[in-house]
């Protein structure tokens, strides 16, 4: 018991184990109904903020808190394996500080792929249940659907292969299309319903974003 405390706070796992203890007692109050499953989610993708960080890495169909449980998951994993096969042998001293920061952005970004598989895994599962999915569908794929012929209102299917279907909103100037492939990037919660853009679109609005943050970082 002793040798597992010293590996778990040892660093750099240690900062894992703080990161999982929290979300532990997190998703405990998620079951006992006291904090909301999309508790980092917002109505819009427009901002930077966590969720539209998860969507852009491809965690996009389930709650942030989730993709992040994940991620920490699969990050603690490697560090922890790191440590055993080579951080506990060596001397380090001092080094071991800038080493395991090193460690922990790299397991964290090795982990983020296949965590953002394992979560496309669980998509039908969260859009089933109406605690968590609603905003957590932002930057999702939909095709678009008009029974009634396309206008402003339609139904999109999300491309996960679940048929879920979500109400959208189009603008009188972005008319919406039936067969088209949009984007999900805002939640309008007094209608229950979804603002879309074209795939396209989206990509190009991200492309710029990316090339106007790497500008202020290279400004700075």
């Amino acid at each position: 018991m002793q040798h597992i405390l010293e590996l778990a706070f040892s660093f750099p796992l240690v900062v894992f184990s703080v990161l999982l203890s929290l979300v532990a007692l997190y998703w405990l109050l998620v079951l006992l109904r006291v904090m909301p499953v999309e508790i980092f989610e917002r109505d819009s993708l427009r901002d930077d903020h966590l969720p539209s960080t998860f969507v852009s890495l491809g965690f996009a169909g389930v709650p942030a808190s989730f993709a992040l449980t994940v991620l920490l998951l699969l990050g603690a994993g490697i560090t922890l394996a790191v440590e055993l096969l080579a951080l506990r042998w060596l001397d380090l001293g001092l080094y071991r500080i800038p080493l395991g920061v090193g460690i922990i952005w790299a397991s964290l970004a090795i982990a983020s792929p296949i965590a953002a598989v394992l979560c496309r895994g669980m998509h039908r599962y969260f859009h089933r249940h109406d605690r968590c999915s609603r905003r957590c569908l932002l930057g999702e794929r939909v095709t678009v659907r008009c029974p009634a012929g396309c206008a402003e209102h339609a139904v999109g299917v999300v491309e996960d292969g679940s048929e879920f279907q979500v109400k959208l909103h189009g603008k009188p100037d972005a008319m919406l299309t039936e067969g088209e492939q949009r984007i999900l990037v805002k939640y309008l919660p007094q209608e229950g319903a979804y603002r879309s853009v074209a795939v396209n679109e989206y990509l190009e609005s991200h492309i710029r974003l990316r090339r106007l943050k790497m500008a202020r970082s290279a400004a700075h």
